[in-house]
C-alpha cells in the first residue's frame, strides 16, 4: 500500500487522525468549555492557530476533540454495516431459493429508505445521540453493501470448491465465512471504506439538521453547524472543519481502493508472482516427467 500514491496519502492521513484523536483524550490547546466573548470570530493568530467561533471558543481545540467523535462514528458504522451486510449476503446466496429470492426483494425495497428518514425515526423516541447516527448509517450502508456483494458472493457460491466443501458436510455458515467471504474481500474493502467516509459526511449533515450529534458533544459536524450561518462574513471558521472532513473522507476512499488493489490478484501482479513461485517448480517437474 505504501508503494501506491493513493495508499501512501491514505495511510498518512489515517495515522495523523489516530494520533490527534489519542492526543485529544489528554490535551487540547484550550478546554472545550473555555469561551472568550470579546474575542469571538477571531482570525488565526498565535493564541488561536485556527481562530475562534461565535462564542470565542478555540476552533483547533474543538476540531481535535471532534476527531475522536468522528472516529468512533466511522468505526462503529463500519462494524454495524459489515455485520448487517454480510448477514444479508449470506441469506441472499443461500441454497434455499425461496428464502434467497424473498431476501433480495426485501433488500431492494429497504434500500429506498433514505438515511435522514431513518435518523428522524430513531431520534423521535431516543433523542439525538451518536447511536442514532451509527444506527441510521449502519442500516442504510449495510443494505447497500449486501446488494453490491451479492453478485460476487453468488458467483463464489456456485464455484467448484464451495460445492466440494458442501459435499464434504461443511455447514452453510462455515462455508460462507471460510470460502465465500474471502472471495468478496476486494469489493468488501471498498464498501467498508465508503461506509466509513460517508458516515462522516452523514454525521455532519444530520448534526446540521438537528438529529445527529448533540450540541454539547464535539464533532466536525458540530463545528460546521456553528459556523455555517455566518459563512459569508467569517469564511475561515467554516474552512477548517470543511477541509478536515474533505481530507479524511478522501483518504478513506483511497484507503479502500489501495486495499482492493493489494488484495486482488488481478490488480496486483505481485500476488500472481507469489502463486507462480509456490507452484512453478513442482509443476515444471511434473511436466518434465510427463
Amino acid at each position: 500500500m505504501w508503494g501506491r500514491p493513493g495508499g501512501r496519502f491514505a495511510l498518512i492521513v489515517m495515522a495523523l487522525w489516530l494520533v490527534v484523536s489519542a492526543v485529544s483524550l489528554v490535551w487540547t490547546p484550550y478546554p472545550l468549555l473555555h469561551t472568550d466573548g470579546g474575542n469571538a470570530w477571531a482570525s488565526p493568530s498565535a493564541a488561536h492557530p485556527l481562530g475562534t467561533d461565535g462564542v470565542g471558543a478555540d476552533v483547533l481545540s474543538w476540531l481535535m476533540a471532534g476527531s475522536l467523535t468522528d472516529l468512533a462514528v466511522a468505526v462503529q458504522t463500519v462494524l454495524v454495516s459489515a455485520a448487517i451486510g454480510l448477514a444479508l449476503t449470506a441469506v441472499m446466496v443461500s441454497t434455499r431459493r425461496m428464502l434467497a429470492s424473498a431476501s433480495v426483494v426485501v433488500v431492494d425495497a429497504l434500500i429506498a429508505i433514505p438515511t435522514v428518514l431513518l435518523a428522524l425515526l430513531f431520534a423521535v423516541p431516543f433523542g439525538t445521540s451518536i447511536a442514532v447516527v451509527v444506527a441510521a448509517c449502519g442500516i442504510t450502508y449495510g443494505l447497500n453493501m449486501a446488494r453490491i456483494l451479492r453478485p460476487t458472493a453468488a458467483l463464489a457460491a456456485r464455484s467448484a470448491y464451495v460445492g466440494a466443501a458442501r459435499a464434504s458436510g461443511v455447514g452453510p455458515w462455515r462455508v460462507f465465512v471460510r470460502h465465500i467471504v474471502p472471495s468478496t474481500f476486494p469489493v468488501l474493502a471498498v464498501q467498508l471504506s465508503m461506509s466509513a467516509g460517508t458516515s462522516i459526511l452523514a454525521e455532519a449533515g444530520l448534526t446540521y439538521l438537528g438529529v445527529g450529534v448533540p450540541s454539547g458533544v464535539p464533532s466536525w459536524g458540530h463545528s460546521l453547524t456553528t459556523s455555517v450561518r455566518l459563512i459569508s462574513v467569517y469564511p475561515l471558521t467554516v474552512l477548517w472543519p470543511g477541509l478536515v472532513v474533505t481530507l479524511v473522507v478522501t483518504a478513506l476512499y483511497l484507503l479502500g481502493d489501495a486495499i482492493r488493489d493489494c488484495a486482488d490478484p488481478l490488480a496486483n501482479p505481485e500476488l500472481r508472482r507469489v502463486e507462480v513461485g509456490r507452484s512453478g517448480p513442482a509443476d515444471r517437474g511434473e511436466e518434465a516427467e510427463s
